[in-house]
């Protein structure tokens, strides 16, 4: 259930990945990437302001002020929901298989010195994603700093 994330070039670009498996089929989970009460729970700053079609748009607020917008790329439920936030892009991707999904995550963004923060980051959101789809309570771990420590030395 913890696995890491890894990094990879691509375009002049950075892009981070994690898949995590899940025993349970695509649309069960799509429900948890997408739905607005389970979404503004795992992702950052949302909203639950989302229109769900390409070109719709997804509205966040970073609770100091700032709202901002991003709008879906791509979006084929259950198997893909990608949208572009400021300039990055993130793509989850669900995969059936026969023990029940895959999910791939990919974060693409320009700054190489942001990776190990961004890591740690979307491992502890998609480690609650993770609660949510297994029906566990929410719990933020305060696990922040050793997960910096262990992309900083690893990616």
């Amino acid at each position: 259930m913890n696995s890491y994330g890894s990094l990879f070039e691509k375009e002049g670009r950075y892009v981070l990945t994690f898949e995590r498996i899940y025993p349970f089929s695509p649309e069960e989970v799509f429900r948890y990437i997408t739905e607005p009460e389970y979404f503004t729970q795992w992702y950052p700053f949302a909203t639950g302001e989302m229109e769900f079609r390409v070109g719709g748009k997804l509205k966040f607020n970073d609770g100091e002020g700032t709202v901002y917008e991003a709008v879906i790329t791509e979006f084929n439920p259950p198997h893909s929901f990608c949208f572009r936030e400021i300039d990055d892009l993130l793509e989850m991707r669900l995969l059936e298989t026969e023990e029940g999904s895959t999910l791939t995550f990919n974060h693409t963004f320009d700054d190489p010195e942001m990776a190990m923060y961004t890591a740690a980051g979307w491992h502890r959101c998609l480690d609650v994603l993770g609660q949510l789809i297994h029906g566990q309570p929410v719990e933020w771990k305060d696990n922040a700093p050793e997960l910096r420590e262990y992309y900083k030395v690893n990616l």
